[in-house]
């Protein structure tokens, strides 16, 4: 199930909104202003982003550029009652990957999460539980557990945790991997990615069936034994 973080202050609308998208199958955290909304996004894992433009204190725009300062890949979808071609352009270039004009149509607004999800192919590989050798991975939760042990992980975690497990077994190259959980591909954050990988290692040792293995100057591999 696909999780879109969306963002508006018109109580009313948003009501409507969050309800047929989550009739049509989709996970929705609603927000009413920007700062909650970038506290959420900090917390949780998102597929998109739905911002509303004009929000109290930090609005659409302010919120989408501090989202790309962490993450430059997640569909970002402006709303707003504003029609002027400088607001369009404005939104495009903080990152924004489209953008509507209220009132909306809600099959519209659909079809095109629809679009951004299969680029991101979540509805067919997305999952929120992991099966890795003897642990247990829930991703909403961000809990690593085996047995009765269980394990209480960051954000980032468990997002490199999930990345890992969804192609286990195969060679992750680490450019994919630092542009997938940081936006970039630079010296400091791979030197940030070694980091988390040997928490990882320690994570994982008490199954001697699963191996986090680092090859050199490609990328990582998750080998689980069957």
């Amino acid at each position: 199930m696909a999780k879109i973080l969306y963002v508006e202050d018109d109580l009313s609308l948003s009501f409507v909104t969050r309800d047929q998208l989550e009739k049509r199958g989709y996970d929705v955290l609603f927000c009413d202003t920007g700062i909650k909304a970038l506290e959420a996004f900090q917390a949780h894992l998102f597929d998109i982003c739905i911002f509303d433009v004009m929000l109290p204190v930090m609005d659409g725009f302010e919120l989408a550029k501090k989202i790309r300062l962490e993450n430059k890949q997640i569909p970002i979808i402006f709303l707003t009652a504003r029609s002027m071609q400088e607001d369009k352009l404005e939104g495009l270039k903080l990152g924004g990957d489209d953008y509507m004009t209220k009132p909306f149509n809600i099959e519209e607004l659909r079809l095109k999460i629809e679009v951004f999800l299969k680029r991101k192919e979540v509805q067919k590989e997305g999952k929120d539980f992991y099966a890795i050798g003897s642990y247990q991975l829930d991703v909403k939760e961000q809990k690593l557990s085996i047995g009765k042990d269980q394990r209480q992980l960051t954000l980032k975690e468990t997002k490199l945790l999930s990345l890992l497990s969804l192609k286990e077994n195969t060679i992750i190259k680490r450019e994919n991997i630092l542009l997938n959980l940081w936006g970039k591909n630079d010296y400091f954050l791979g030197r940030s990615l070694d980091v988390f990988i040997s928490r990882l290692r320690k994570y994982l040792k008490k199954d001697e069936n699963i191996h986090l293995e680092n090859i050199r100057g490609v990328g990582f591999k998750l080998n689980v034994k069957s």
